[in-house]
């Protein structure tokens, strides 16, 4: 009962962070044109999905044990 009931509310908790966060964002530079004393760059931003992964990896455990609970 316990392990069920465990194993529910991490896939809950692990829907709501994978839905909820987009993950990290940073800015990040580099050059287009590297032509003596002339350069020209560019800043973009790229994000890191954290949040995705772990939310999956949450909701994956709590699949675990919502299953390994059931076959006793």
């Amino acid at each position: 009962m316990a392990k069920s009931t465990a194993g529910l509310l991490l896939i809950v908790i692990g829907i709501v962070v994978a839905l909820s966060y987009q993950g990290i964002a940073y800015m990040r530079r580099e050059k287009v044109v590297d032509a003596g004393p002339i350069q020209v760059s560019v800043e973009k931003e790229k994000s890191i999905p954290i949040a995705l992964i772990v939310g999956g990896g949450v909701l994956a455990a709590g699949m675990v044990l919502l299953v390994t609970s059931r076959r006793r």
